[in-house]
């Protein structure tokens, strides 16, 4: 007994204690930590809280079926175009077997989904954005989708919402993919043209030629807490201007302190909101 108990205390004496580093690994699958103040959740846990941190706030990319989950009634949806896919026009090396990773990461063909459904009994169009296909990169068969749902919008006369996600154009795509920003921006004007409502709520990321077009032409333009939205990187302009921009630049906060967004609305908001805007501009379905 003498000897068990000696060995019990050399044990507890040469015990290894944690490192800081060991704290904040995370295990996978099954916790989450976040990535503004590093505390670690249960999945479900942040998944119940719409990806936002219960302690700091910050709110984490969400998959677009997450977030058209998190919005529309459920028996209301309906998809459109899910089988258009990007192909490969320029021949870029890879570039089919990296879209195909993607697919079977995602679940998803292509970087946005589309369709119609309701919140709370409005009838509206939709286009949510995933980061988590190409970093939301805008390619053909993105810019054709939204392209596609807007006309949809028109002839349906419903509203048309859009969350943005993204890293800018897809270079694999060269030209064509530039030449989206075009296309849905003249989509949208004939949208408006015909008396339509267009509401874009900018997430983090939303940078590069989709800042630039579709996302900042909405009739309302909205964005989620912390978002990062502008064309260039911050880099970039600081060595063209030669001048320290503000720490908290290109942010959807900054934005909204210079006009360039009429409302910056936290995720759990995000449905009443959208709601009242639908039912003050529809009426039985039709745009007024």
């Amino acid at each position: 007994m003498l000897k068990d108990f000696f060995s019990k205390g050399k044990r507890k004496k040469y015990a290894s204690i944690p490192s800081e580093q060991t704290k904040l690994d995370v295990p996978e699958g099954l916790m989450q930590k976040c990535s503004g103040c590093n505390k670690i959740y249960y999945r479900k846990e942040m998944r119940k809280s719409l990806n936002v941190c219960p302690n700091c706030g910050y709110h984490h990319p969400m998959t677009a079926w997450e977030r058209i989950n998190s919005l529309f009634d459920q028996d209301s949806l309906q998809e459109w175009d899910k089988g258009i896919t990007s192909g490969n026009p320029l021949g870029f090396p890879d570039y089919e077997q990296k879209i195909a990773k993607d697919r079977e990461k995602t679940e998803l063909n292509e970087g946005v989904v589309t369709g119609r459904g309701s919140i709370e009994g409005f009838q509206t169009a939709f286009a949510v954005m995933d980061s988590h296909f190409r970093m939301g990169s805008m390619g053909s068969a993105m810019g054709e989708k939204i392209a596609r749902a807007i006309e949809n919008a028109k002839e349906q006369s419903i509203p048309f919402i859009i969350f943005t996600a993204s890293g800018g154009a897809r270079m694999q795509e060269g030209v064509l993919s530039l030449m989206q920003m075009a296309k849905t921006s003249i989509a949208i004007k004939r949208f408006s043209d015909k008396g339509g409502l267009m509401i874009s709520v900018m997430t983090h990321p939303t940078t590069g030629g989709v800042s630039a077009s579709f996302a900042s032409i909405g009739d309302y333009n909205f964005a989620e807490p912390g978002a990062l939205i502008g064309f260039a990187g911050r880099r970039i302009i600081e060595q063209t201007i030669r001048e320290k921009l503000p720490e908290d630049f290109q942010t959807a906060e900054f934005l909204m302190k210079h006009g360039q967004l009429d409302k910056v609305i936290h995720r759990k908001d995000m449905k009443e909101i959208l709601s009242k805007l639908l039912a003050m501009h529809q009426k039985g379905g039709d745009l007024k």
